[in-house]
């Protein structure tokens, strides 16, 4: 690799960086001021930003919902498999990453919104989280080539227990935005992955 390559790759690695770092410094700085301000009451977020099932205020929390959570341990959980899940997602590019994740957030509080427990809030990067999981273990099957085949099965082997966590019975989990979200992670790979070519009749 020359030079000129070995800065471009550099200049991209850097940028990957600074979006995944960026989004962690808003969910974290948001739980860190819900603490401070709110005591960790979480009154605000849960009434005005959160995913409220069937609830035409609800709605905001779709686009919301992603950057709050409930306390520092939840916080916590969704950081590492947004890191590691997230790079690998960024690794075939930075549009595709944007895509997968808005695609998988829309789905994951659409669907949130529509089946979740009337009685219940929703909040959280996990549905984003779990469409980086359908994207990564789908997109070798879509796409078929060396590099997504790979990515699918390094993805598999080190995420794939996961999965479980779309089924229902977990106490405080939002199985419904990991199921939508896994769903529309699935989805993003079938949209981005190359058209088949038509054989001339």
């Amino acid at each position: 690799m020359n030079k000129e390559g070995f800065r471009t790759v550099a200049s991209e690695l850097k940028n990957h960086v600074k979006i995944l770092a960026g989004f962690v410094a808003i969910i974290w700085s948001i739980e860190i001021i819900n603490f401070i301000v709110f005591r960790d009451r979480m009154a605000l977020q849960f009434d005005f930003l959160g995913i409220r099932p069937r609830s035409i205020e609800g709605l905001v929390g779709i686009l919301t919902a992603p950057f709050l959570h409930g306390n520092f341990a939840h916080v916590a959980a969704n950081t590492v498999p947004f890191l590691g899940m997230g790079w690998f997602v960024l690794l075939r590019g930075t549009d595709r990453f944007f895509f997968v994740s808005v695609v998988s957030a829309l789905i994951s509080g659409l669907g949130s919104w529509a089946i979740g427990n009337p009685y219940s809030v929703h909040i959280g990067a996990s549905g984003m989280i779990f469409g980086y999981l359908g994207y990564l273990l789908l997109s070798g099957w879509f796409e078929k080539n060396i590099v997504s085949i790979a990515m699918s099965l390094i993805a598999a082997f080190l995420y794939g227990g996961l999965i479980w966590g779309v089924l229902p019975g977990q106490t405080g989990i939002s199985w419904e935005g990991h199921l939508f979200g896994f769903i529309g992670g699935s989805i993003a790979a079938k949209l981005l992955a190359p058209q088949s070519r038509r054989n001339p009749q």
